[in-house]
């Protein structure tokens, strides 16, 4: 079965990296990185450009990195000089391995009834007290963009699909998006704490 979000980033790989890469995400990074420990292993879930697993690499942590889009994987792997992973959601079976997990505009795409399924996954792929950070597009419910279908959700919206999952909430902000000429569109930013 053709994945129309996996082969939607495979046809435009360039023009996303492109309108990706440079965004800036320093303010973010910044509040999940205060509950990583220093060096600490990050698993950039869904990396698309490599942006983040760039400044968390020169930053001097631990970075595992993987993506659906294959041709997403070329384009990071050669941006940060070291090989991503083509892997989906669905594929992960990590345990208990992680510092911390970075999911930046990539949990969005998986189908609301299987969220709850992945946010448990994650759970379990962090070590005690490990952070997730995970961003979605304000809204509610399955919205379609163009070719593209998203799983939305509100800043209330959100707790229960990560508290349900074992994560205790320590931020959970709605802000804008980071990309010249987007500024308009709204993201709810969350980092949760596995218990």
């Amino acid at each position: 079965m053709i994945d129309k979000n996996i082969d939607y980033y495979n046809k435009n790989a360039d023009s996303f990296f492109e309108g990706s890469v440079k965004a800036d995400m320093s303010e973010v990074r910044q509040r999940f990185l205060k509950y990583i420990p220093d060096g600490g292993k990050i698993l950039d879930a869904g990396c698309g450009s490599g942006r983040d697993s760039k400044e968390f690499l020169d930053a001097g942590y631990d970075v595992v990195s993987f993506d659906a889009s294959e041709e997403m994987c070329k384009r990071a792997s050669k941006y940060i000089g070291k090989e991503v992973m083509n892997l989906r959601f669905e594929d992960i079976s990590f345990n208990e391995e992680f510092d911390g997990i970075w999911a930046c505009a990539t949990l969005l795409h998986v189908p609301m009834d299987e969220l709850p399924a992945m946010m448990k996954k994650l759970h379990n792929a962090l070590k005690e007290n490990g952070a997730l950070y995970a961003s979605f597009k304000y809204g509610e419910g399955t919205t379609f963009r163009g070719e593209r279908k998203f799983s939305d959700f509100t800043e209330k919206s959100v707790i229960p699909l990560f508290e349900a999952a074992g994560f205790e909430i320590v931020s959970n902000i709605v802000g804008s998006d980071s990309r010249p000429g987007r500024e308009s569109e709204k993201w709810v930013n969350v980092i949760g704490i596995a218990r």
